[in-house]
């Protein structure tokens, strides 16, 4: 083996299931260098893993550069943490997700300010820290290759997920071995309402690869899918009732919008029925939508509804407590933050409502909860009991995600895959759609990325799988 055992890559997660995603990549040279690198930084949302927010199982002060694959706080939530304690390298990421991480850390700030306050708690990091971090940022185009260092080189592909969404071709080369190519999905999606997702260039399809694959939607078939959105607002509105909608402040909030200009358009909407939209921060992203430009198809330039209000505080109460019929769409989409957690108290209790979700809402959520009270039973909405009155529905439609076909579709595509590491998925769901791939693909290695093994890839594949030892 000689020096082949000397080249390679280690790949471990830092965070077990969905949110919290960051995974930690050291490279070691024949040389004996090493280069450590991060790809993505995000805030774990999920309530039983809240302590890894409070600190990395990493020296932050050794990671050369990190990667961002999408603009979600899940994904970027802790670069502010990560700069606190040291990091000094750069952010590399999409135009898109550049313009759009401003906006996103300054909110997640006050977002944790404000909980560091009801909780007594110390903060996780300052308003001058997103400042350093936002300093950090360089802007990569689609397609075009990158030198980071000598030996490491970076292309970002455009990835349907949402709007400056990509996934991450690392290139890593030393004289006279073979390469180390890693392709990093982040969130995958192989579609997108407001924009066309190129094919992956056949260059990149046809290298030696190790995939590290999202698998969030991993026992899902995209046939599963229940459309049911609209069918559900135009039955409440029909009934004389009002619908409150919980949308993502990126990517979701401007869909929804968007289909709501549909039905009005096809005459199944009457403009008659006023639609108010709240959250500043998908407020101030749907502003950057209309202002910048973002790739998106001619189409969708405008994709207001025609009688749509912005709110803002001096206007929230009476939207909030009117009685008159309506439509809000309001962030945040799991219900825990934003004005939803106003609206969802108030209307809850409402028999002639409707309380949409759009997405995903991961367990220890407002969202979840609801999920799980029967209606007529009783609620805990923050210290506030509440009788869940209302109709509460949950679509996956709109799902960013790619599902569980259609990410075998996705790897299909690839000519020379060495190994597979499922990442980004509730730890059921990595292993049954892992399974999947082992029996219809029949590649040479899977894995599964969690915080207990991380994986040594050399230039031929899976070397071996050691134990990460984070606490």
């Amino acid at each position: 083996m000689g020096n082949k055992t000397r080249f390679y890559v280690d790949i471990m997660a830092t965070h077990p299931e969905v949110t919290g995603s960051c995974m930690l990549v050291i490279v070691k040279y024949p040389d004996g260098n090493a280069t450590r690198f991060i790809v993505d930084c995000g805030l774990f949302q999920e309530r039983e893993y809240s302590e890894y927010n409070e600190s990395f199982p990493f020296d932050a002060e050794n990671v050369k550069f990190c990667l961002i694959t999408h603009n979600h706080i899940d994904h970027i939530g802790r670069l502010p943490l990560l700069t606190k304690n040291g990091f000094r390298g750069k952010i590399y990421s999409t135009v898109a997700t550049d313009i759009f991480s401003g906006p996103a850390l300054m909110d997640s700030y006050s977002v944790l300010k404000d909980l560091s306050k009801r909780n007594h708690t110390k903060q996780l990091y300052s308003e001058a820290d997103v400042a350093n971090t936002r300093s950090l940022f360089k802007a990569c185009e689609y397609g075009k290759t990158i030198d980071i260092e000598e030996n490491i080189k970076v292309t970002f592909l455009q990835n349907g997920h949402l709007v400056g969404a990509a996934l991450i071709l690392v290139q890593i080369t030393y004289p006279g071995e073979e390469d180390i190519n890693l392709l990093f999905t982040g969130d995958y999606n192989n579609q997108n309402m407001f924009f066309d997702v190129p094919a992956i260039p056949e260059w990149v399809r046809e290298l030696p690869l190790t995939i590290v694959q999202e698998a969030t939607y991993g026992t899902m078939n995209s046939t599963d899918e229940k459309v049911c959105f609209e069918r559900n607002i135009l039955k409440c509105i029909e009934s004389g009732g009002s619908a409150v909608c919980m949308v993502f402040s990126l990517g979701r909030s401007q869909e929804i919008l968007y289909v709501l200009k549909k039905l009005q358009d096809s005459g199944e909407l009457s403009m008659s029925v006023p639609i108010y939209f709240d959250g500043k921060l998908g407020q101030r992203y749907t502003n950057i939508y209309l202002e910048q430009k973002l790739g998106l198809k001619a189409e969708m330039q405008d994709f207001l509804p025609a009688n749509l209000t912005f709110v803002d505080k001096a206007t929230r109460f009476d939207v909030l407590y009117g009685q008159e019929q309506k439509i809000i769409v309001t962030t945040s989409g799991m219900g825990t933050y934003g004005p939803a957690q106003l609206y969802i108290p108030e209307y809850i209790t409402r028999k002639n409502c409707l309380l949409h979700f759009t997405g995903y809402t991961a367990e220890g959520t407002l969202g979840s909860k609801l999920k799980n009270t029967e209606l007529n039973e009783n609620v805990m909405i923050g210290s506030i009991v509440r009788k869940k009155r209302a109709k509460v529905e949950y679509t996956t439609e709109f799902s960013a995600h790619a599902k569980a076909d259609e990410m075998i579709e996705f790897l299909k595509q690839f000519d020379n895959i060495r190994l597979i590491l499922v990442n980004h998925g509730e730890t059921e769901t990595k292993t049954l759609f892992s399974e999947r791939i082992v029996d219809e693909l029949d590649p040479k290695c899977v894995g599964i990325l969690n915080r207990e093994y991380f994986f040594r890839i050399g230039p031929y594949g899976l070397i071996r799988q050691l134990s990460t030892k984070f606490h």
